[in-house]
This record gives C-alpha cells, sequence and structure tokens, in this order.
C-alpha cells in the first residue's frame, strides 16, 4: 500500500492517496478544471449528462504576487480577473462536497516579466539561479512560496487534502521554470517541497509530479503521484496505454499515475476493458469541455454514464 511521501501527512490526505490506489485500474475518476467563480464547465457537464465530476480542479494564477498588471494585455487581465476568489470558493465547496480537489498554478514570474508571464517568452527569470544562495531570484522564489502558502493554509487548518500540481509541464520549455529543462524544474519542486512539508507544515497536501521525462524525476521520496497533460493534435479513440507505458517508464512504476490535463476525452469503453490503471483524468477548461469543438456530447455522456466512471 502506498503511503504519502510527506511523513506527517494528514489523515485525510493518506486517505485520499488510499482511495486514488484502490480506483486505479478498476475505475476512472472523472476530473474537471475550472479557472472562474461560476464555473461554466461544471453546469455544462451537469446539463448535458446528469452527472458531476468527483474530482474538480481549482487556477491559482491570479495569486501570484508578481502581476504585472501595467504591461498586460487585454486576454491577461481577463484571465486574472476571473479567476479571482476561486480559492475562497474552493474552500467554501470542500466544505459542503466529498468531491476531490486539485489545484494547477500558472505562476507568474517572482521576478519581472510582462504579460502572462508564467510564459517563457514574457519573462527574463531565470529559475537556474533560484537554486544558488543569496541571489534575487531565490529570495523572490520563496517570497511567492510564503505567500501562497497562506493561501493554501485554511485547507489544511480543516484537513481537506490537496492533489497539488506546482511546476506542471516540466518536460517543456514554454513556462519558466521548465526553461532551463526538466532538472533544474526538479530541483524546484525539491525546493518547494521542502518548505512546504518541512517549514510550513502544510500536511493536507499530496505531491504531483508532472513531467514525463526521466532526466526531470524529482524521485519517489518526493512524489505521490506520477501524471501527464495530453493534448493530441486531433480527435481519436484512445485509453492512453501508450502514454501510461511511457510515463511509467520515466517516472516510477510504484506510484499512483494520473492524466493530470487532457484535451480529448478517454474512450471509455477502451478503458473498462484494458483497465490501464489510470486513477483520475481532467479534462481542461473552457471550450476543451464546453462545446463540441473537442468532446462531442455524446463522448461526454458516454464517459459520464459509464459503470467504469466514478462521478460526483
Amino acid at each position: 500500500m502506498q503511503k504519502p511521501v510527506n511523513k506527517n501527512a494528514t489523515r485525510n490526505a493518506a486517505k485520499l492517496l488510499a482511495y486514488l490506489e484502490s480506483v486505479a485500474g478498476e475505475k476512472i475518476i472523472t476530473g474537471q478544471h475550472t479557472q472562474t467563480v461560476p464555473m461554466e464547465e461544471i453546469t455544462y457537464i451537469k446539463e448535458t449528462t446528469g452527472k458531476l465530476p468527483k474530482l474538480r480542479g481549482f487556477e491559482l494564477l491570479a495569486y501570484s504576487p508578481n502581476i504585472n498588471y501595467k504591461d498586460s494585455g487585454e486576454e491577461c487581465l481577463k484571465e486574472v480577473y476571473e479567476n479571482q476568489n476561486t480559492l475562497e470558493q474552493a474552500l467554501q465547496f470542500a466544505k459542503q462536497s466529498d468531491s476531490i480537489i486539485t489545484f494547477s498554478f500558472h505562476w507568474f514570474s517572482p521576478i519581472g516579466g510582462k504579460d502572462k508571464s508564467f510564459y517563457t517568452e514574457n519573462t527574463d527569470f531565470n529559475p537556474e539561479n533560484v537554486l544558488t544562495e543569496g541571489t534575487a531570484e531565490r529570495e523572490a522564489f520563496f517570497s511567492d512560496m510564503s505567500a501562497i502558502a497562506e493561501h493554501l493554509r485554511p485547507f489544511c487548518d480543516l484537513d481537506i487534502p490537496i492533489l497539488w500540481r506546482p511546476f506542471h509541464e516540466a518536460d517543456g520549455e514554454w513556462f519558466w521554470w521548465g526553461s532551463k529543462g526538466p532538472k533544474v524544474a526538479a530541483e524546484l519542486y525539491k525546493l518547494m517541497f521542502d518548505y512546504f512539508v518541512n517549514t510550513c507544515r502544510l500536511d493536507n497536501l499530496l505531491w504531483v509530479w508532472n513531467c514525463r521525462l526521466s532526466e526531470g524525476y524529482p524521485g519517489d521520496d518526493y512524489v505521490d503521484v506520477v501524471s501527464v497533460d495530453i493534448y493530441l493534435p486531433e480527435y481519436k479513440r484512445t485509453d492512453y496505454k501508450e502514454e501510461y507505458i511511457e510515463l511509467t517508464a520515466a517516472t516510477s512504476k510504484n506510484k499512483v499515475a494520473a492524466l493530470a490535463e487532457i484535451g480529448y476525452l478517454p474512450d471509455i469503453d477502451m478503458l473498462k476493458e484494458s483497465r490501464v490503471p489510470w486513477a483520475y483524468y481532467m479534462a481542461w477548461s473552457k471550450e476543451f469541455c464546453i462545446g463540441e469543438q473537442y468532446n462531442s456530447k455524446e463522448n461526454l455522456k458516454n464517459v459520464y454514464n459509464s459503470s467504469y466512471s466514478i462521478t460526483e
């Protein structure tokens, strides 16, 4: 039985990890990302399928301490304003529901940058410098983490477990934390793990690593869930079996595995047959859920009404 990597994990965090492990290969937990307080995606799923996702994803980008409002475009500002107050909403939702909560964090660079500075192209922030004592980058990095820890603390105080997925998509260079390669991103992740676990005592977090490259794996001592983000160029029926094999070969076969972000829903009938042990999936927000640009209503209904799916 898999134990949380945080030896002081709360009872509910340990319970959630055990649940994820028990589900994998037997069923799959349905999940949906949201970015706004109205959570339009959830309404759409309910109206289309009559069901609700068991796992709900929330975004922290608006809580980044260093947002350059002056040099941000309309699209960036709209995304920030739409995302405000979502943590307060997530807390209220978690108090009233037994749904599973996961957080994504498009972290605006701790120093400098403009517009959506979580993108490498919009900032000159060098993550490699965070690894050196005494640098401005390291000081800003820890300052931001301190602020984010306080936003997470109310969940810890109530022992609401969170699937915490920082530094996601570290197998690419498009986000600043991956701009110097997955090894650097893994070191940033370990710094955060140590700070959040040993200094801040955020013992309600389960740690989700999101990279499919072996050279970037932080190690089994730091990871509860291995995960991958997959956006296929076009729809095809799939259980994401090849991606599962690739992910676990590059990371660990001893950890719960998840589809942390997907564009196209898995084919639930294929999954029911193959039993690829994904514990959960989370479809991305807005057009990836609403409308039929990516997922047809028929497929959505098939997934949510399958005996292999776990819904709310």
